[in-house]
């Protein structure tokens, strides 16, 4: 077989003019060697004959087992076979079979119409961020992107419970300004397992009047303009940027945001900011009652006069002790009435296990504990029913009566 130079040599040679007997004779090759590389369609390619090996008495049980369970271990198949001799050689054979039996999962493109969907996704910052306790934590920042437009809202939550991711999406959709006709979610935990929604969620899309869908599992491409995103924050938002609180890392992150969507992206031709127009004509409009989210609560106060929202105790009027009081906290608020009557108020705390006081509440506390452990002396009954005879003469005019 001749080399690839050769090849292209020869045939330059004979378009040049040069006769192929010429050609054989000043290249040191047979003319019979001239006309099959004129006649080839491509370069010449060497070709190892095949021969067996000692995988081959195997191979065509392997085949059938991996037609079977194409993950099958080779471990297992080695076991199934009866193989005895080198596993990495075996390894090494099932690796250039397996392709051929794994099963294919096609993904089509898809098309976003206008209003029809957003994708909602938990993205981590990979940056830990101070809380009220100095521990430093990482928190999820919950990221909604309209598939149409591809515009982008975000905002760092306390925790992944469902409550928060509701409270989350809330305030996302009403910057976004309408709401999608599809939320598309994967099988977060507080969104949903299986069949069912977590609870509260139903509540929440009925209000809203459209659809939370969630993916089955194995299905990336469907959510994949939101994960997508998450990559492109850690490569362009986070590099050199330091944190000192989460409202902090809201601000920053809400003004990266605004310039991001001015940029133009690649596989629309457009800048976010520019399709959000169409995008929010077809949504549906915010509902004109808000949707009841946040952690909600109805407690009878105990003498430990504090309630608990999510996993911090939270000081309560003690002058309500022992009666029902309803708790609402959302993602910056905890706030707790009696009848309507609003008897505390604090800013929530995302560190875990602290005890947040309101000194009114510990002075209010120290009077009603005085109070019961040092009483009003009893009046005495039949003292009170006890008068001067006098106050009678007095009432009925008669004259007074001297000693």
């Amino acid at each position: 077989m001749i080399s690839v130079e050769d090849w292209a040599l020869i045939r330059r040679l004979v378009a040049d003019g040069v006769p192929q007997r010429q050609v054989a004779r000043d290249l040191g090759i047979g003319r019979e060697t001239v006309r099959r590389a004129l006649a080839a369609d491509g370069p010449p390619k060497y070709v190892r004959a095949s021969v067996p090996t000692s995988f081959t008495p195997f191979e065509a049980r392997v085949r059938q087992l991996l037609a079977k369970t194409p993950q099958m271990p080779a471990t297992v198949l080695a076991e199934r076979v009866g193989w005895t001799g080198s596993m990495t050689w075996f390894r090494d054979n099932v690796r250039r079979l397996r392709p051929e039996h794994r099963l294919v999962d096609p993904s089509d493109r898809l098309t976003w119409l206008p209003g029809d969907a957003a994708q909602c996704d938990l993205w981590f910052p990979p940056k830990k961020i101070p809380l009220e306790d100095g521990r430093r934590v990482l928190l999820p920042v919950m990221v909604i992107t309209a598939a149409h437009s591809r515009f982008m809202v975000g905002r760092m939550i306390p925790t992944r419970h469902t409550a928060d991711l509701l409270l989350g999406m809330w305030m996302l959709l009403q910057v976004l300004g309408a709401v999608p006709r599809r939320l598309i979610w994967d099988n977060e935990s507080g969104i949903g397992r299986g069949k069912r929604h977590a609870e509260g969620v139903g509540a929440f899309t009925g209000t809203l009047a459209t659809t939370l869908q969630r993916l089955k599992p194995y299905d990336p491409e469907s959510k994949g303009l939101v994960e997508r995103r998450n990559g492109f924050f850690e490569t362009s938002f986070m590099p050199g940027r330091e944190f000192c609180s989460p409202a902090d890392f809201n601000a920053q992150f809400t003004g990266w945001l605004a310039l991001a969507n001015a940029r133009v992206v690649r596989t629309i031709k457009a800048t976010p900011i520019d399709r959000l127009a169409a995008d929010k004509a077809a949504m549906l409009p915010l509902p004109p009652v808000a949707p009841a989210v946040g952690w909600v609560n109805r407690v009878r106060l105990g003498r430990d006069y504090y309630v608990r929202v999510d996993s911090s105790d939270y000081s309560v009027d003690p002058a309500v002790i022992g009666r029902f009081v309803d708790v609402h906290a959302d993602l910056s608020r905890v706030e707790v009435r009696h009848e309507g009557r609003l008897v505390a108020a604090h800013d929530r705390v995302w560190a875990r296990g602290m005890t947040i006081t309101d000194p009114a509440h510990v002075t209010a506390a120290k009077a009603l504990r005085e109070q019961f452990q040092h009483p009003l002396p009893a009046v005495d009954p039949d003292a009170a029913m006890v008068r001067d005879l006098a106050d009678y003469d007095r009432a009925f005019g008669l004259p007074g009566q001297v000693a």
